[in-house]
């Protein structure tokens, strides 16, 4: 079957189809110089600031699904097949205000009003998924918003009031869910999609085989999934990016067998929650801290992976956890333990034309200890300074097994190898912890940077330790806690 050379998708009411398209064109830049839709704002244009927010659907299990996104730095590429909806497309049932918007209006939630219609679009998406929520639901939905003006009490109450103002059964996007799933339906045609820009070609395959075939063909291409990382390095970096091969499309299933979860590599943190929190509750509070909605809404488990962050959140835990991810290029597959994939900082075990397929993640045994521990200057949408992952089986108050990872603390995400061995046979006393405390200048050389100090990372890290030993003995044996520098 023969390429479609076109991008599709709808944007509101529209149906758009562009046969030309830049590599690194972001959907910002699209809706307000192409479209003049100029009601989503540039703040930071890095994903943090929540401006630009806007929300996408895309057809899962039969329905459409809408959530928060960042326009400032995904690209236009990535929403073939999908609906996007701006703040210009809101309308109450009288063709007024809409609910949300008249909400903000009598609860004054905006003064200077830059940073509104990004609110108004996160509360919207809440909205649509959730017409009472708690204030806990509303502070997670607006993590990725930020306010200089208003202290958030005014939204919050705004977000409480929604459900009084209108019916989110009445609300456009509901009326016409048929209509949109038809609609986004007849876009899939299971066809590769490549288009042309001047500044090079944009690939979207067709399947996973059609992936690993792209990738034997163009095996220096950029593979983007959820662009939080590769955004910026159009917006910040302004990086040549082509040829640009689009993956958020695939491996999104996610399975539990036999006491292991697998993960696709293109499973997003916000499809991957609901799994998390039903076999591995100890990691919520941490998946809830990373980044802000727009960001869990389109970051992926293999991207965080792939990418060799040392301060990514999900590698420590999984790396705890004794991860395994599958390699693939061509038919060819090899399975390699997350810990030994990170080689040095920049430097992953995966060949030119090879790509994460899958993470495949062991659930902790029922006689285990495990906690994740996250340091960071603020406690929402911020950059880890130190991350501590713990597991710890202890029988009649001895150590028989140990493993624990860090970020933030090399050059790679990396267990601390020489704690684990002071530990084992050991009692699980606090005498012990602190005797194995010496065994970190064994595993850690930190860098100081603008997050943390080397002196402090060295400091949290043996601490992080001691908070799990005192929980395990003082508190559940199931633990996670944020901290704050």
């Amino acid at each position: 079957m023969a390429p479609r050379t076109a991008i599709r998708f709808y944007l509101n009411d529209n149906l758009v189809e562009l046969d030309t398209l830049e590599p690194d064109r972001t959907l910002l830049d699209f809706l307000r110089l192409d479209w003049v839709l100029r009601g989503t704002k540039e703040g930071c244009a890095e994903g943090d600031c929540g401006a630009c927010t806007v929300i996408v659907g895309r057809i899962s299990g039969g329905v459409v699904r809408y959530l928060p996104a960042n326009a400032c730095i995904i690209l236009v590429s990535m929403l073939d097949g999908a609906h996007v909806v701006t703040v210009e497309h809101l309308k109450g049932a009288d063709g007024g205000l809409h609910p949300v918007q008249q909400a903000m209006v009598d609860f004054h939630g905006s003064q200077c009003g830059f940073c509104t219609p990004g609110f108004v679009m996160s509360l919207y998406g809440l909205w649509l998924s959730n017409p009472n929520p708690s204030t806990s639901d509303i502070e997670k939905a607006l993590q990725g918003n930020l306010c200089r003006c208003t202290g958030y009490s005014p939204i919050v109450r705004a977000a409480q009031a929604v459900s009084n103002y209108g019916s989110v059964l009445e609300d456009a996007l509901n009326r016409e869910r048929e209509t949109i799933v038809a609609n986004l339906t007849a876009l899939k045609d299971g066809r590769r999609v490549v288009v042309a820009g001047k500044g090079g070609k944009t690939i979207i395959p067709a399947d996973v085989d059609d992936l690993a075939a792209v990738l034997d063909e163009l095996p220096g291409a950029t593979i983007v999934a959820g662009a939080t990382d590769v955004g910026l390095w159009v917006t910040k970096f302004m990086r040549e990016i082509a040829p640009v091969v689009i993956i958020g499309h695939l491996m999104g299933e996610v399975s539990v067998e036999d006491g292991r979860i697998v993960f696709g590599a293109g499973v997003s943190y916000a499809r991957a929650f609901e799994t998390i929190a039903t076999h591995i509750p100890q990691m919520v509070e941490l998946f809830d801290r990373i980044g802000g909605a727009q960001v869990r809404a389109m970051g992926t488990i293999g991207g965080n992976i792939a990418n060799g962050s040392p301060i990514g959140d999900a590698p420590p835990p999984l790396i705890a956890l004794g991860a395994e991810v599958t390699l693939r290029k061509r038919d060819r597959r090899r399975v390699v333990k997350l810990e030994d994939f990170f080689i040095a900082y920049g430097k992953q075990d995966l060949e030119k034309g090879e790509f994460v397929e899958s993470v495949s993640v062991p659930v902790p045994a029922s006689d285990e200890l495990f906690g994740v521990h996250k340091v960071t200057k603020r406690r929402d949408e911020d950059i880890t300074a130190t991350l501590g992952a713990f597991r710890v089986k202890v029988v009649d108050g001895l150590v028989v097994a140990a493993t624990i990872a860090y970020g933030g603390m090399a050059g790679t995400p990396k267990r601390a190898k020489a704690v684990e061995v002071a530990l084992v046979g050991e009692a699980w006393t606090l005498e012990s912890i602190e005797a194995a405390l010496g065994s970190f200048d064994d595993d850690f050389q930190p860098l100081s940077d603008w997050r943390a100090s080397a002196d402090y990372r060295m400091l949290a890290a043996k601490n992080l330790l001691k908070r799990f030993y005192f929980e395990t003995v003082d508190g559940p044996s199931h633990i996670v806690r944020h901290e704050v520098v």
